[in-house]
């Protein structure tokens, strides 16, 4: 299920793919209308994943194991009295059971979690405990539905935990080292660090399934990193490097997302250099439209006309604007005579972009 609400976390744009094969009918239960999906075999994830967000306090194995009480009193579905985030859109996620009513661990289950977790700050964690068991509860049949619960816990206590490993290592997508290059050693036993202590709360299936798809994203950018880092080789070489890395990944949507990825990368550093070159619009088209396709290529030079457009309107505004600042004596007069300038050059979505547009260009000019 799609949602339009979703947690901030750590960098990564994780796109994972969950194949699941049952013998028999695999019943999938998540309508916020409490009306059951059709019957699956086999089902996708959700195209878009964040990674781990952090929670305040700690929490024990036990304490997360146990089941979070009077939730009964607080809620019958969970949905009930939804705090303003959550208004107005979809649960996202799932719970997959098999024939035996066994819980089917997926990456939509992570992302239910993450869904009602997001309202960390509006609602107290408790209630949020009551929320997501009610959910579940409502949902699910025994004995997948205390299996849910439970690993909802360790799920929550996981992420109470991962504060003390950023502390150590500090902020490493932002920390380099003296020659200005990423310190991949470290980054890499951070990971490490944070399998460990994935192993202490969930068993090698839930791991796979929860955190598979953005842990072959992590290795793809650490690579990816470590060939633009590596000063031994030529552009050229370091391009086939790249090529030759996604080659070798096994087959389906995580590899066909990674060479998507790697399009828009490439994309995106020769518009670059062709621009630095002069190249005309024309040249920009052909090159895209051979890259990405000619519907993107059309999207794009559409864009860039767009943004033109605009650069145009907001120096003319610019210069009228600081006019009427040098050449009135009264503030408040020529105030309004700007507001009425904006009104006339800009609509009103691109008047909300003015003040941090300015910001931007005064940025580029020091």
């Amino acid at each position: 299920m799609s949602n339009n609400r979703r947690p901030a976390y750590l960098p990564i744009a994780i796109i994972a793919v969950v194949i699941i094969v049952i013998a028999a009918a695999v019943i999938v239960w998540f309508k916020p209308d409490n009306k059951p999906m059709a019957t699956q075999q086999s089902l996708s994830a959700s195209p878009t994943d964040k990674s781990e967000s952090t929670l305040s306090t700690a929490q024990s194995n036990t304490q997360a194991e146990a089941p979070f009480a009077q939730s009964d009193a607080l809620f019958v579905t969970g949905l009930e009295r939804l705090p303003a985030s959550l208004k107005g859109t979809q649960v996202d996620g799932e719970i997959i059971i098999d024939e035996n009513k066994q819980l089917v661990v997926t990456e939509g289950l992570r992302r239910l979690f993450d869904y009602f977790l997001s309202a960390i700050g509006e609602e107290d964690e408790a209630v949020i405990f009551a929320r997501v068991e009610s959910y579940i509860r409502h949902h699910t049949p025994e004995p997948a539905a205390s299996q849910a619960v439970a690993i909802f816990g360790k799920y929550v206590a996981y992420l109470k935990a991962l504060p003390e490993i950023e502390k150590r290592y500090g902020n490493l997508q932002l920390q380099a080292t003296q020659n200005g290059e990423l310190d991949l050693n470290a980054i890499a036993q951070q990971k490490q660090d944070v399998a460990s202590l994935r192993q202490q709360y969930f068993d090698k299936t839930t791991i796979e399934a929860f955190f598979g798809a953005s842990d072959s994203y992590d290795d793809y950018s650490m690579e990816m990193v470590r060939i633009n880092q590596n000063e031994q080789m030529s552009e050229a070489q370091k391009q086939a490097a790249r090529q030759d890395y996604v080659s070798r990944l096994p087959d389906g949507a995580i590899k066909t997302n990674i060479m998507q990825q790697a399009n828009l990368n490439e994309l995106m550093a020769r518009t670059e250099r062709m621009k630095a070159a002069g190249a005309s619009p024309e040249a920009l088209y052909n090159m895209r439209r051979e890259l990405v396709g000619a519907p993107a290529a059309e999207r794009l030079a559409q864009v860039e006309q767009e943004d033109a457009d605009f650069d145009q309107r907001f120096t003319q505004y610019q210069t009228q604007k600081q006019r009427l600042l040098n050449q009135s004596a009264n503030p408040a007069e020529a105030q309004i005579q700007i507001d009425q300038l904006e009104q006339q050059l800009f609509n009103d979505a691109e008047r909300k972009r003015l003040s941090g547009y300015a910001a931007l260009q005064e940025t580029k000019t020091q």
